[in-house]
C-alpha cells in the first residue's frame, strides 16, 4: 500500500447534496455549498456520493460537478470524487474525467444490480485502480449495492493494487473494521458511511467520517473526526449524542430526502427539489423535521454562521 502523508484522507469528509433547480443541476448552489462545508471546517469533500443521488445525474453532469468542486475549493481541501458506477466503462469514463478536473481521490462503489461474484469483484478493483495513480478507495455499501466484500477480499485487492488506501464502510458490522484494519494496518483509510456508527467507527480506528449530516452541521461533524482521533473519547461521545437524533432523521425517509428538506427549511439551500423516482419530503415528513429544528435549535446555530 502506498504511504499517505500523516494527515491526508483522515477527518470529515462530507458528501455534498446535488442541488436541482427546474429539474436542472443548479451549479452556483452547488459551489456555494461547497464553500459553506469548507468554511465550517471540514477537511475534505465528497463529490457523488450517495446523498449526491448520482444515480440522476448523467455522466456529464458528474463530471461537471467534480470540476466545479476542484475549482472552488482551488486546493483548500481535498476533493475525493466519487466514480463508480453499475459498470466498468462508466466507471472508467468517471474516473478519467475526475483525473482531468484534478481530484485527489477517487471513491468507487461496489457495482450495484448485479450481484457479481468476490472474484469478479476482486479484478474490477484491481484493474480500475490500475488506471489511475491517485489513492483510490472502495465504497462498501452491502445494502444499497446488493453485495459485500469481506476484509480478505479487500486484503487481495490492496496485495495487487498499491493505490488502494481506504474503504468507505456503509454497514452495522463493526467487527468489519476491526479485521480490515488488523489485516491491512493502521494506516489504511476507514471512513465511516453511516451517520449513527460515526463515533463507534472512529473509536476503534476509522480515519474519518463520510457524514451527510455535515451537510448542515459540518463544524460539529469535523469536531467529532478531530476529538476521536486525538482519543478525546468523552468529547467524542458527547458530540456523538449531541447529533445522535438529526443523525437518526437522515434515514426517516430514503437520503437525501430528509436532508434537502433540512437545508431548505435552514437557508441553506434555497430548494429542496429532486429528481424522479426520488421526491420532496411529504408534509408528514416535514412536520417531524420542522419539530426536531426546533427542538435541537438548528436555526439558530446555522443563522450564528
Amino acid at each position: 500500500m502506498i504511504l499517505l502523508p500523516e494527515n491526508a484522507l483522515r477527518g470529515s469528509y462530507p458528501p455534498a447534496v446535488t442541488p436541482f433547480i427546474n429539474n436542472e443541476v443548479d451549479y452556483q448552489s452547488y459551489a456555494v455549498l461547497i464553500e459553506y462545508l469548507i468554511q465550517g471546517g471540514s477537511h475534505g469533500i465528497v463529490v457523488n456520493g450517495t446523498t449526491g443521488e448520482p444515480t440522476t445525474l448523467t455522466l456529464q453532469e458528474r463530471s461537471n460537478l467534480v470540476k466545479l468542486a476542484v475549482n472552488t475549493s482551488a486546493g483548500r481541501v481535498p476533493v475525493v470524487a466519487a466514480t463508480g458506477s453499475q459498470n466498468y466503462q462508466e466507471t472508467l469514463q468517471l474516473m478519467n474525467a475526475a483525473m482531468q478536473a484534478g481530484a485527489d481521490a477517487m471513491l468507487i462503489v461496489t457495482p450495484y444490480f448485479l450481484k457479481p461474484p468476490e472474484r469478479g469483484l476482486i479484478e474490477y478493483y484491481v484493474s480500475l485502480a490500475g488506471e489511475t495513480d491517485l489513492p483510490v478507495m472502495i465504497y462498501h455499501i452491502p445494502g444499497r449495492a446488493g453485495v459485500s466484500l469481506p476484509p480478505a477480499a479487500i486484503e487481495k485487492i490492496a496485495s495487487r493494487a498499491p493505490n488502494l488506501v481506504g474503504v468507505k464502510h456503509a454497514s452495522t458490522d463493526l467487527a468489519f473494521v476491526t479485521e480490515t484494519l488488523a489485516r491491512l494496518g493502521p494506516d489504511f483509510r476507514i471512513f465511516v458511511g453511516l451517520e449513527e456508527l460515526s463515533f463507534p467507527m472512529m473509536a476503534l480506528g476509522a480515519a474519518g467520517l463520510m457524514n451527510a449530516a455535515a451537510n448542515i452541521v459540518p463544524a460539529k461533524i469535523a469536531e467529532l473526526a478531530v476529538a476521536s482521533r486525538n482519543k478525546d473519547m468523552e468529547h467524542a461521545q458527547r458530540l456523538h449524542n449531541e447529533l445522535f437524533e438529526l443523525n437518526q432523521a437522515i434515514f426517516w425517509d430514503t437520503n437525501p430526502i430528509p436532508m434537502k428538506y433540512m437545508l431548505r427549511r435552514l437557508g441553506i439551500l434555497s430548494n429542496n427539489e429532486h429528481r424522479l423516482p426520488m421526491m420532496k419530503a411529504t408534509p408528514e415528513l416535514e412536520h417531524r423535521i420542522d419539530a426536531l429544528l426546533t427542538r435541537l435549535e438548528l436555526a439558530s446555530v446555522i443563522k450564528a454562521r
